[in-house]
């Protein structure tokens, strides 16, 4: 439940405000292209190749003589699935195995901190160039790279945060009336800190999307001729100074979104966070 007056304090913080201006800006634009792009985005037409910005087409043609626009918004989409899968990946078994490390601590806390130690030592990057190596390349592959990346991450903000609550006052109560370690971490524990949990995910939301760009640029996430940003970036290294926007527009698009995430993802802290909201008012 929203504490009162949420959305009266929401419109008056500036990150907030910004951050989900701008993601709402490439989501609306991603599920725009899901029922209508301006030109079909895969379609080539040479003659009109590597042109700037007209009233045809508004951001210009790529060296395929594609749109532009119509791209960039089928990029949003795929950019977005996969930070969302990818994100719902490593939230889903990252909070499981925190909650459980911090429900029951010895050796499976032990044995969750190792295993988080190994894969950050192998990030979202390396772990997909390892993975396609073997499976081969495309988006499925790129979305459990940046999935078991995120997987610790989340693991270790569910088990500091449920940790600090089995010390709190409501589960020593819930302790007393004989209530199970399952039923705590269940009824008490992950509730109170679902909203940790919510800023957590913008911010990896994020990452995945710019790792998501990076995977492309370097040829093992989205596979031609489908439109992503990080391809779309590597297609302008050649046409880069023939047509600037090959390169400009999909950075634009990437910085959007990625700031607009992490503003919002400071907003929402600073709503959702009690010693912060207090510290406002």
């Amino acid at each position: 439940m929203l504490a009162p007056g949420f959305w009266r304090r929401a419109l008056a913080n500036r990150s907030f405000v910004i951050g989900g201006a701008l993601t709402l800006l490439v989501v609306v634009a991603a599920l725009l292209s899901l029922v209508w792009t301006p030109w079909a985005p895969n379609d080539t037409y040479m003659p009109g190749k590597l042109k700037g910005p007209s009233a045809a087409h508004w951001l210009g043609t790529d060296h395929y003589g594609r749109d532009l626009l119509s791209r960039l918004m089928v990029g949003a989409w795929n950019s977005l699935l996969v930070g969302l899968v990818a994100v719902g990946l490593g939230l889903g078994l990252g909070v499981l195995l925190g909650a459980l490390a911090a429900t029951w601590r010895g050796w499976m806390d032990e044995a969750l901190s190792r295993l988080s130690d190994l894969i950050f030592a192998f990030p979202a990057v390396l772990s997909a160039v390892l993975i396609t190596g073997l499976m081969g390349p495309g988006p499925i592959n790129a979305i459990i790279a940046i999935g078991i990346f995120n997987i610790p991450v989340f693991a270790r903000v569910t088990r500091n945060a449920a940790v600090a609550s089995w010390g709190r006052d409501y589960v020593r109560a819930a302790v007393a009336l004989g209530q199970g370690p399952v039923a705590i971490t269940w009824r008490h524990v992950l509730p109170n800190i679902t909203s940790l949990l919510i800023v957590q995910a913008t911010i990896q939301f994020a990452v995945a999307i710019l790792a998501e760009a990076a995977l492309s640029f370097l040829g093992i996430g989205v596979q031609p001729p489908e439109a992503s940003w990080g391809r779309m970036l590597n297609d302008s290294l050649t046409y880069m100074y023939v047509q600037p926007g090959l390169a400009i527009w999909p950075g634009l698009a990437i910085l959007l979104a990625v700031l607009g995430l992490n503003l919002l993802g400071d907003g929402l802290r600073d709503l959702l966070d009690p010693r912060l909201r207090r510290r406002s008012l």
